[in-house]
């Protein structure tokens, strides 16, 4: 398993696969998740906080706040989320759960225009969660699909035409790890290896993958966890022949970090999981608005981002190299709900202005972050060939750390405004930051020297 792993050593199998990322990757700065399944029927998890502030994993997992890890939180004897489906829905199993996840409010068009309002260059949906259930009419699942049952669409198919129509790249999150309808191993308490390991498994993962490949030609391969050892190795179904095939159809695709221990072309950070990965090659940082990927109703305004506190972050993820994949759960109808409706759309007002910024731009190795614990303002930069960008969350006389000659001092303005007087003081800058009505840090352009 690579996912997490300081520095993971790729086996040699798997070397021909290393490549220049592309530069469309590289330079997205946003990408959106979306995680959708029937988990968004009883929507329901404790919002306890994030994920890597957590030491205990059967603490973790007995009160998981990831609304998707419903079916396995819920077969926790006295865990709340197994007394809440006691409550709610008595003896019904939670394969029922399907056949009430009806969609029927689903507009992926609307969805696609408010993705690349916010910013969001490619778009990731889950096309097979942890539960088993596909979001198109895969082979050989005995109709655990949404063609089959539920909302009777290819959900996959909607999704990709929407986002490709708004210039987006499309992606398949896929969970090559665990499969809780095809191999249930319920309920998982503590860490370690617990996904399926068989072959049986491990060809059904792979003809799932090819068809992915195959039907929809996706730019991002989006793994989880991990895949069954015997995945890894030199056979026909293995992780290598995916990759092979995988590239030929989609030559400038990438893959992530989590199909076991074999390829990748980008880390992973996961809320605050990973964190030490941030700024050591291409990474992207995912987490939700919230605390949970899926929908979960238990959620309010006080654990969910806001559009402004959104930008900071990404604007953090971008300055060290990455990119920020933040998701949204729909409801069981298909809507994305409000609270995150309204952060998506703060981005979007910020990015009509400040998207120079956050687009194909890469760190400023002369200039340095503050504001964190440093008493200093919060500040962040970026640049490309012809400028470099200094985020900043503050009004007033703002120091900024950067090699005064790195830039043209005199060149200072405010994207979507006028001048700004800035000063030189060796090492540092000090600009006068304007105050403003605007939500959300301003950016200060300068030209480069």
């Amino acid at each position: 398993m690579v996912l997490f792993m300081a520095n993971p050593q790729r086996p040699k199998m798997y070397e021909k696969f290393v490549h220049d990322t592309p530069e469309w990757f590289k330079g997205a700065g946003l990408g959106v998740f979306a995680h959708w399944g029937s988990y968004s029927v009883p929507a329901w998890a404790e919002p306890i906080g994030a994920l890597g502030t957590f030491d205990d994993p059967v603490y973790w997992n007995t009160h998981c706040p990831y609304a998707e890890w419903y079916w396995n939180t819920m077969s926790i004897k006295g865990s709340p989320a197994a007394e809440h489906q006691k409550e709610v829905y008595g003896d019904m199993p939670y394969e029922d759960f399907i056949d009430m996840w009806k969609a029927e409010a689903f507009d992926p068009a609307d969805m696609a225009d408010l993705f690349a309002r916010a910013g969001a260059r490619y778009f990731v949906p889950t096309t097979k969660h942890h539960e088993g259930i596909t979001l198109w009419k895969a082979p050989d699942n005995d109709g655990w699909n949404t063609v089959d049952r539920g909302p009777h669409r290819d959900l996959v198919k909607e999704f990709a035409d929407a986002m490709r129509d708004k210039g987006l790249k499309f992606g398949v999150y896929y969970s090559s790890g665990l499969d809780w309808h095809k191999e249930p191993n319920m309920p998982i308490l503590g860490d370690g290896e617990y996904g399926p390991q068989s072959e049986d498994y491990a060809r059904y993962m792979y003809s799932h993958v090819m068809d992915l490949i195959d039907k929809y030609q996706p730019s991002i391969l989006w793994g989880d966890i991990d895949v069954p050892k015997i995945s890894e190795e030199d056979n026909d179904f293995s992780v290598a022949r995916l990759f092979e095939h995988y590239y030929d159809v989609v030559p400038d695709g990438v893959v992530n970090d989590r199909w076991g221990l074999t390829h990748w072309d980008f880390r992973t950070v996961e809320y605050e999981q990973g964190r030490e990965l941030m700024g050591k090659g291409m990474w992207e940082m995912t987490r939700g608005i919230g605390y949970s990927f899926g929908y979960n109703q238990m959620e309010d305004a006080d654990s969910y981002m806001t559009g402004p506190e959104a930008v900071k972050l990404l604007a953090d993820v971008v300055s060290m190299g990455g990119n920020l994949l933040l998701d949204i759960g729909p409801d069981a109808a298909g809507r994305i709900p409000e609270l995150q409706r309204q952060c998506l759309e703060g981005m979007a007002d910020w990015m009509d202005v400040n998207s120079p910024s956050i687009h194909d731009v890469e760190p400023v190795p002369e200039a340095s972050p503050s504001g964190e614990g440093d008493g200093e303002p919060w500040v962040r930069w970026t640049g490309d060939g012809k400028s470099v960008y200094a985020v900043v969350d503050a009004a007033g006389r703002v120091p900024l750390r950067i090699d005064a000659g790195a830039v043209d001092v005199d060149s200072a303005t405010i994207l979507g405004g006028g001048n700004v007087v800035v000063e030189a003081d060796g090492d540092m800058l000090t600009a006068e930051i304007p105050a403003t009505d605007v939500a959300g840090p301003q950016v200060v352009r300068f030209a480069r020297h």
